[in-house]
């Protein structure tokens, strides 16, 4: 058990010894030269494990992102996601200001795109019209409570990209927490999509990093895009073996992590003050509403040691199923929403306490 319990991300944990030993021993080079053995072993290994040509290891998964929609895209066109997606409301507003695109939002269920509101979305270029040539796809869904977007709907997706002439992006931030609770291979996704990201300091548990995949000619492009942002780094070998140690230990891992909040979602099931969104835990993320205000909830709970997710606002859906009818009302702020993510860092004895701290300070309250 651990003196203070961080669970406002994954990306809070911190190398455990044995990937720092990896990091200390790596063999380096300069990777703008592309000489550097163990950045390029990452990226091979990547894009294997995707099915891809090739790979190449960014800073983060906001600039994979930013890669993706400049490579696949040109200035003034049309780039549709989710409303509640990464890209649209977390990466500082990197689609208009990095790549000049317009961007087109579609409202999923639950997580879980509706392909026919995806195909009445798309527009076709003429002279009056942006051309739809990108769409984003989020897996694991982050806003929907980790959920896993299922393969049938990556496969309806893929078809009519092909279809209409647009590319598809994964977001795969969290693509290994999906893997391990579908049991569908990384590569049965990403063969959905003409490039993928995944994030290796998130639930992998590597201090830095993302690597994003796609075909040769598609990630040589990228490369330079890398280059003009800043992401061009040197002896990234260090970083890279990080990666690899990651991918060779901490995906079959990830279990634990959906295990644990699976128990910490039954423990809070009937606490005081609070009531959970989903009591089916598709991965690694607990939501819960408070009746208090969430910093206030969040406040309370730092003085047990307990951190969580508490964003001053957030926007959800009117409708009871969670997904807006077109033409109906927009989105109304929820100020009491507070988020719990399980990592490698939190072990069982972690969450047992966190139920009994979190159940207390709802009761005191809500007294």
């Amino acid at each position: 058990m651990h003196s203070t319990i961080d669970m406002r991300s994954d990306t809070v944990t911190r190398p455990s010894l044995e990937m720092r030993r990896a990091m200390a021993e790596a063999e380096v080079g300069d990777d703008v030269y592309e000489d550097d053995p163990t950045v390029n072993a990452l990226q091979e290994r990547a894009a294997l494990l995707l099915g891809k040509e090739a790979g190449l290891l960014v800073p983060s998964g906001t600039m994979g992102n930013a890669l993706a929609l400049m490579t696949h895209t040109r200035p003034g066109d049309e780039v549709l996601m989710d409303t509640d997606a990464h890209s649209m409301l977390y990466e500082v507003g990197l689609p208009a200001t990095l790549a000049h695109v317009l961007t087109r939002q579609f409202r999923s269920r639950a997580g879980i795109p509706d392909v026919e509101e995806i195909e009445g979305c798309l527009h076709s270029a003429d002279l009056h019209t942006p051309g739809t040539s990108l769409l984003i796809l989020e897996n694991t869904h982050n806003r929907a409570g980790g959920t896993v977007i299922p393969l049938d709907v990556h496969l309806a997706v893929a078809q009519l990209a092909r279809s209409r002439g647009f590319s598809v992006h994964i977001d795969g931030a969290r693509l290994f927490n999906a893997v391990v609770a579908s049991g569908v291979p990384a590569s049965e996704f990403a063969a959905c999509a003409d490039s993928v990201t995944f994030c290796l300091s998130k639930g992998l548990g590597c201090p830095v990093g993302s690597v994003l995949c796609g075909t040769e000619a598609f990630i040589e492009r990228a490369r330079r895009f890398r280059k003009m942002l800043g992401g061009g780094m040197r002896q990234a070998g260090i970083l890279a073996a990080a990666g690899l140690y990651a991918l060779d230990n901490n995906i079959a891992r990830l279990a634990d992590d959906h295990r644990h909040a699976r128990r910490l979602a039954d423990g809070l099931t009937d606490a005081p003050g609070l009531t959970l969104e989903k009591h089916e835990i598709p991965t690694n993320m607990v939501y819960f509403r408070t009746q208090v205000p969430a910093s206030q909830f969040a406040e309370r709970l730092a003085a047990h040691d307990i951190l969580c997710g508490a964003p001053a606002t957030i926007y959800v859906a009117k409708s009871e199923a969670g997904r807006r009818a077109p033409g109906a009302p927009g989105v109304r702020p929820v100020p009491n929403r507070i988020r719990l993510v399980t990592h490698l860092d939190i072990d069982s004895e972690d969450i047992e306490r966190a139920i009994t701290s979190i159940r207390s300070v709802g009761a005191a309250m809500n007294a």
